[in-house]
This record gives structure tokens, sequence and C-alpha cells, in this order.
């Protein structure tokens, strides 16, 4: 399973998403990956699976098949979350 969020560190809504992935980290001892839009990567996921608003945070199993997505602010909990992330 993936999870990963996508952002831009230069934004208004970087701060939320730093926060959030301190708070995951401290609560479950999980780190998600974090994917910046604007690079190739970045830029096929957010094509692939339809990404339009950021900050997202989406769940994969192993065949790249979406199990869930959370677009745009208020983030997810990180009990929904941490459902998902390995």
């Amino acid at each position: 399973m993936r999870t990963f969020v996508i952002y831009q560190q230069q934004s208004d809504h970087a701060r939320d998403v730093d926060t959030f992935m301190h708070d995951f980290n401290r609560q479950t001892g999980k780190v998600l990956e974090t994917v910046d839009p604007n690079t190739p990567e970045g830029a096929h996921l957010r094509e692939t699976y339809d990404l339009v608003e950021l900050p997202s945070v989406v769940t994969l199993d192993d065949s790249g098949i979406v199990q869930n997505v959370w677009r745009g602010l208020p983030l997810p909990t990180i009990s929904e979350v941490s459902y998902y992330a390995d």
C-alpha cells in the first residue's frame, strides 16, 4: 500500500500539511511520502488520479488502484489516514 501527500511546499496550505505530517509521525510512528506537484512524477500523479485540489492525500493498493483520496482542506484525521499507511 502506498500513501502520499501531494502539495506545494511554498503555498498557503504548506503549514497545515507540515503540521499534519509532524502530528501523524508523532502519533503513529509512520512517515508519509510527500510529492511535489511540479515534478514530473507529481504531474503524472495529478493527471492519473485527477488531483486538481491541493493538498491531496492519496492511498493506493499495491496494484496502483485508489483506495481513498482526500482533496483540499481540511485535511483528513490522522486515524483515517493511519488505517491505510504502512
